[in-house]
């Protein structure tokens, strides 16, 4: 790729995180750095039963203690929050009952940890047990002692969509194939623990600062529970040390962090243990996905029929905006014109599922892109080949109303096949080496706010200052995905000016103009629109006021922008701009029951091959190489996507391969990085990353980019999977493809054989 874009100074060429120096020498600040004069420390009691009615809470033992300055238990602050209006069914600290081990009972302040921790063993707690439920396909039985008195059965959502005419499509089908796929809980495993420090104000508010994706509803949440208006409440976001999707939702430390600040009139931080972060959860749901698909003689699809349960714990948090995706977003990367989908989010008496990168759509790729390969083994028809006869014909709109305005999968898929040998390779290497192909998409954001508002999805401030510099007021959080620089480059290009002149102010809703948060891959399209649209009326106003001053004091006209500016400046002493973005109305989905979960303004495309090696003694796969390419549109800023491409890759191999939370009645039993295996450097999901952007230009992206953090995970676990078939011939439908799973298939094989 070239230094910068053809035609473009700043656009194309790779630019470094803003506060990248201070993150490798440590000058970093997290929220669990950060102190207060006056700051108590925080800690949160935690249920040790899975399901219970709260008969009584004694706290008075613990509020006597000496250097315990605040405790509180659920019924003070009893109002309830969730980040969808639909799913308003959490509170920060329990109130009537439990509903998972680790549910939050009572909170302390205290001078210093050790005391905190002291107080809550003095804490009682009585607890009336319930039936426990465990099992999403057990609970979906329930007829008593439900999770949710207002939730029949723990069904939280169940959402069934059709379209086309299905059953006549499957029944002209030349092959019909149906298989389950299993997937496990995964979680985050971010290095920096959730943290929040909250301080009462002198004039009545309260300031918080927290590791968040989302400043503006963590405002919008604390001022609800605490019943303090939204005015009174500031949220700033300090450096986030990996977010995934964690903290994309309101985690109830964030609440009760102000519950106690509000309580003793103290600065209080919470920072969580890491068993607390594994318990808070909020990652990928389990999941059991049925999927049947209808081909014809040459591997044209027909028809698909997919239905999903997930487990979704004990709160809504994202759940119907998880199963919706799964099954929305089925028709985004291939022509399918007969889709039926049942989608069932269950609650169960566990920590709540959430968002996590490639948030909803992970799991049913692994078993859409598992059954594709299947099927073509079938038929007879390269896997490669038999993804390019189902292609989407864009622009165009799919058979559940989803527009796509750019499509760069079919590059993708020609950037990894060429480089990785398929054609000269596939089918011909020794036994227990194998190449597997998959694909995979993402959305650009959520075309539809998940607050049902139609308030602007992003909006920016840009002021031009006195000394020649430029300062961006923006909400958008900066997680680690760097779309502070992203701003910053984009306000250089469109002013023509150097990016060391473009200051940022970001995240803080004290400070900065509203932005919906970072999550669904939605700021490079959505507050980068935003930027560029502040730029262009920003430089637009800086020409019409030196032009209305040179014409009132005779002065010369300006000969170039920084000229423009200084007689601009002159004249008015300050100019500020505003850039504002929401989805266009074509983009937002059709009208039936969840059709507004799943449309996108635009949506990235990823294909990738794997390369294995499978020892047929041991089990034990080894990754040779992944090469990997993604559609981004136009890339902004080609280190920032490339790191986004591998990391996504690297997160996707670690499902694939060993990660998976394991359970035993409710309790978690790896809750830590040592037992729950994360890929590091040197394990076997830890191959050499290959990977090629293809920029197939947005016509309605800033600069024509879009989506480059999330869409490339979901590829790389049926990649592996496919390789795995083609290196000893057997398929693994459960997550993750371990040496034990793959040894029972091979044993059962040879048997069947015999």
């Amino acid at each position: 790729m070239p230094e910068t874009a053809p035609g473009f100074a700043v656009i194309g060429k790779s630019a470094p995180m803003l506060d990248g120096k201070a993150r490798v020498s440590g000058l970093a600040v997290y929220t669990a750095d950060m102190t207060l004069p006056g700051m108590l420390y925080g800690k949160v009691l935690h249920s040790t039963v899975p399901h219970a009615r709260i008969v009584r809470i004694d706290t008075s033992r613990a509020g006597a203690l000496p250097g315990v300055h605040a405790v509180v238990v659920g019924n003070e602050f009893p109002n309830r929050y969730g980040i969808l209006p639909i799913g308003h069914d959490e509170a920060a600290i329990a109130v009537d009952k439990v509903r998972y081990i680790g549910d939050n009972v009572a909170a302390v302040a205290a001078d210093t940890e050790a005391i905190a921790d002291e107080a809550l063993r003095l804490v009682q707690v009585e607890y009336a047990p319930l039936r426990a439920w465990f099992d999403a396909e057990e609970s979906m039985r329930a007829e008593r002692d439900l999770i949710h008195d207002d939730r029949p059965h723990n069904i939280e959502k169940h959402y069934s969509h059709n379209f086309g005419d299905v059953d006549t499509a499957f029944a002209r089908a030349h092959l019909v194939r149906e298989d389950r796929f299993r997937c496990p809980a995964v979680t985050h495993a971010a290095m920096e623990p959730h943290a929040t420090l909250a301080a009462m104000q002198i004039d009545g508010g309260i300031t918080v600062w927290s590791s968040t994706q989302v400043p503006y509803y963590l405002q919008r949440t604390i001022a609800n529970v605490l019943e303090m208006p939204e005015s009174a409440v500031r949220v700033i976001k300090p450096a986030v040390g990996g977010g995934f999707g964690g903290k994309s939702e309101v985690c109830p430390l964030e609440v009760i962090a102000a519950m106690l600040s509000k309580k003793c009139g103290r600065p209080v931080r919470i920072t969580y243990s890491r068993e607390e972060v594994f318990f808070t959860h909020r990652g990928r749901p389990s999941q059991i996905v049925d999927l049947k698909t209808g081909v014809d003689r040459d591997g044209k699809i027909l028809a698909v029929a997919a239905a999903t349960i997930q487990d979704g714990g004990a709160f809504c948090g994202y759940g119907p905006v998880t199963v919706l995706y799964s099954g929305n977003l089925l028709a985004g990367i291939y022509q399918i014109e007969n889709l039926r989908y049942d989608g069932f989010r269950v609650l169960t008496n566990k920590p709540s599922c959430g968002a996590m990168r490639g948030h909803g759509t992970v799991n049913m790729r692994f078993a859409f892109e598992s059954q594709l390969d299947m099927i073509a083994s079938q038929l007879g028809i390269d896997p490669v080949e038999m993804r390019r006869r189902n292609l989407l014909k864009p622009p165009c709109f799919t058979v559940n109303n989803l527009r796509v305005t750019s499509y760069g999968f079919p590059e993708c898929i020609d950037r990894v096949v060429e480089a990785s040998g398929w054609r000269e390779r596939k089918g011909k290497m020794p036994r227990g080496r194998g190449l597997g192909v998959a694909g995979s998409h993402y959305v650009t954001g959520a075309a539809n706010p998940i607050n049902r508002s139609d308030m602007p999805h992003s909006s920016v401030t840009l002021k031009a200052d006195r000394d020649g510099a430029f300062t961006i007021y923006s909400g958008a959080s900066d997680i680690g995905q760097g779309c502070d620089v992203m701003q910053v480059m984009i306000v250089a290009e469109v002013l023509g000016v150097d990016p060391s002149r473009v200051r940022l102010v970001a995240a803080d809703t004290g400070t900065t103009p509203v932005d919906l948060g970072s999550y669904s891959s939605r700021v490079t399209f959505m507050c980068g629109n935003a930027a560029k649209r502040a730029a262009e009326e920003l430089k637009k106003e800086i020409y019409r006021v030196s032009a209305e001053a040179q014409k009132a004091s005779g002065k010369p006209i300006p000969q170039n922008f920084d000229e423009a500016l200084r007689l601009a400046l002159e004249a008015s002493g300050v100019i500020v701009a505003h850039g504002h973005y929401a989805p266009p109305e074509a983009a937002r989905g059709g009208h039936f029951k969840g059709a507004g979960v799943g449309p996108s303004p635009s949506y990235s495309y990823s294909a990738q091959v794997a390369e294995v090696v499978v020892d047929e003694e041991t089990g034990e796969v080894r990754i040779e190489k992944i090469w990997a390419a993604h559609d981004c549109g136009r890339a902004l800023n080609p280190v920032a996507v490339e790191g986004q491409v591998i990391g996504s890759v690297s997160m996707g191999l670690g499902q694939a391969l060993q990660e998976e939370m394991i359970w035993r009645n409710g309790f978690l039993m790896n809750p830590g990085l040592l037992e729950y295996r994360s890929p590091a450097s040197c394990d076997a999901a830890s191959p050499d990353i290959e990977s090629f952007i293809v920029e197939s230009i947005d016509p309605e992206g800033p600069f024509g980019a879009k989506e480059a953090s999330e869409g490339s995970l979901a590829a790389s676990i049926p990649a592996v999977a496919n390789a795995i078939y083609d290196a000893v011939g057997v398929r693994i439908m459960e997550l993750p493809l371990t040496p034990e799973k793959i040894l029972r298939a091979l044993k059962q094989k040879k048997k069947a054989a015999a």
